[in-house]
């Protein structure tokens, strides 16, 4: 086995002692308010670039196997968004300038924003009616004010830091770890059964 390979585990191990290490810095008051509102949204739209969007669909697909309508913005399927519904946003900038549109079209209709995000004090974190801050354990977007958008056009979309974790990975890991314990204090909340959830599981591929 090559050096390289046989760090993969110590690499894992690393990953997950820091994701401990950075549970016990965030604001529980934030993660309340999020929390209560997914408790009481009718219509939940989720939305990110990149990897973040990733996340965003396995926040949203989790959010439909316990019986919410959730849709991704985007998607030529996505009805329209009324007064009524929630965007849930996932941008570890804040800044990318697709996604501060979207965050921007939201609050001009009267729906509400929630951000998770490493950096509260961005463009959208100025718009969002609520905000998870994930921390920036790498100061990565705090080393970097360009946009996803500039950094991808100007070819400088590459690591500030070491090898271990590069670019956004610290952000995207920590979000899909949240959005997961969220899924999972709803299911509490709500009394939902493995059972049910099953019954939402696509049956046609």
């Amino acid at each position: 086995m090559t050096d390289e390979a046989s760090r993969i585990p110590a690499f894992m191990q690393q990953m997950a002692e820091i994701i401990t290490n950075s549970v016990i810095t965030l604001d529980l008051h934030q993660m309340e308010v999020f929390f209560q509102e997914m408790l009481s949204a009718k219509r939940v739209y989720v939305a990110g670039a990149g990897r973040s969007g990733f996340i965003a669909k396995a926040f949203g697909l989790r959010l439909m196997h316990l019986g919410y309508d959730t849709y991704v913005v985007g998607e030529t399927i996505t009805p329209a968004f009324l007064p009524s519904d929630t965007l849930v946003m996932f941008s570890g900038s804040g800044e990318t300038h697709s996604m501060a549109s979207i965050c921007g079209t939201a609050k001009e209709i009267g729906g509400k924003v929630c951000l998770i995000t490493s950096s509260p004090g961005s463009k959208m974190g100025r718009m969002a009616d609520c905000i998870v801050n994930l921390g920036d354990i790498t100061g990565y977007y705090t080393k970097d004010k360009n946009s996803f958008e500039i950094r991808q056009l100007t070819g400088n979309y590459r690591s500030l830091t070491t090898s271990f974790a590069p670019l956004g990975t610290w952000f995207e890991t920590l979000a899909l770890v949240f959005s997961d314990a969220v899924i999972s204090a709803l299911m509490e909340a709500k009394k939902s059964e493995i059972r049910d959830m099953k019954k939402r599981l696509t049956n046609v591929e």
